[in-house]
């Protein structure tokens, strides 16, 4: 996940809603979802598997490797001032996992954040079964090894399978690493909603950790089935494209549109924070990973892990004025 849009200017929404948001004094709902503060006064969730706390906003990197280093840099520093402490990356994820490594190690920070990568087995596809592995593909257990070397790293808080066709052939291989010490927790990843009965087959076969998967305000879908079933399971979520993807921005959606009045109960100031807040508010959801390149919507991310969230009759309300929007 990146900045979400292109043609719509997310800054223009940003600076609309915030106005808006602003503009009222309301009290503020309790929020319904059960979580605490943590790194100062970040929202965390627990990690039901071991209890251990995450800051509830964390962020997606697929886009730090075009960035650069200094850029970087400013965005990791920003979000470990407000509290976020969660990076995602991945081994296809060009120079990001580089990037991260060296920003990290510049700022005598790398001991400070949860760092989760992705590998995919030789093969794997985004969708689709496996194709037979191409000649220059390497192993997934030098592509783990060049992931540590990338990062700086002698080992990663969260290991991804990156793909449902990559989860059978690693298993073996990620619960060995888990074993080993080199990774604390195992997990698998997907987006898309025609994959979710594999991915619940999936939940139920082996002992993972984590799974990262879509949810918005938007695509809802996976409330319905997958997350009951993490709950059941003890699995944690990690929720990718909370703001809908490049193809479906959310914020296109909103262009040129205030951000509602009765936000401001829950503390969001911005469009932003009142998708990411809603995602949050889901006692399923343990941390949501906003893709961004740019300190401004760091910041703005970021914030939407304090202060209070929607209750279920907020989340209601919320559903019907987006269902509502033309």
């Amino acid at each position: 996940m990146t900045d979400e849009f292109r043609s719509v200017s997310r800054r223009q929404v940003l600076l609309t809603g915030v106005t808006a948001g602003l503009s009222m004094a309301a009290p503020r709902l309790a929020g319904a979802a059960a979580v605490s503060a943590c790194c100062g006064d970040m929202l965390c969730r627990k990690i039901p598997s071991t209890g251990e706390t995450l800051p509830a906003i964390g962020v997606g990197t697929n886009r730090f490797g075009r960035a650069g280093v200094a850029t970087v840099k400013d965005i990791l520093a920003k979000m470990y001032q407000m509290g976020g402490r969660v990076i995602d990356t991945a081994a296809l994820y060009g120079d990001s996992e580089a990037v991260i490594g060296q920003a990290l190690g510049e700022l005598d920070l790398r001991d400070e954040f949860f760092i989760a990568t992705k590998f995919n087995a030789p093969g794997a596809a985004f969708s689709g079964p496996r194709q037979p592995a191409r000649s220059d593909e390497i192993s997934a257990r030098d592509s783990f090894d060049r992931s540590l070397d990338r990062l700086e790293m002698e080992r990663v808080d969260l290991l991804f399978a990156h793909f449902v066709s990559s989860v059978e052939p690693l298993m073996p291989l990620m619960t060995e690493l888990k074993e080993k010490g080199l990774t604390r927790y195992i997990g698998i990843t997907s987006v898309q909603r025609a994959q979710h009965p594999r991915v619940m087959d999936y939940l139920r076969e082996y002992p993972i950790d984590f799974l990262q998967i879509d949810y918005s305000l938007e695509n809802r879908d996976t409330a319905s089935d997958v997350l009951p079933l993490a709950v059941e399971r003890n699995i944690a979520i990690m929720v990718a494209v909370p703001f809908g993807g490049r193809r479906s921005s959310l914020f296109a959606k909103v262009a040129g549109r205030p951000v509602p009045e009765w936000a401001a109960e829950f503390g969001a100031t911005s469009w932003a924070q009142f998708f990411l807040k809603y995602v949050v508010a889901h006692p399923a959801v343990t941390c949501v990973i906003p893709g961004t390149t740019d300190v401004e919507h760091m910041a703005d991310n970021q914030a939407a892990g304090r202060g209070d969230l929607p209750d279920d009759a907020t989340r209601r309300r919320m559903e019907q004025f987006w269902d509502s929007l033309i």
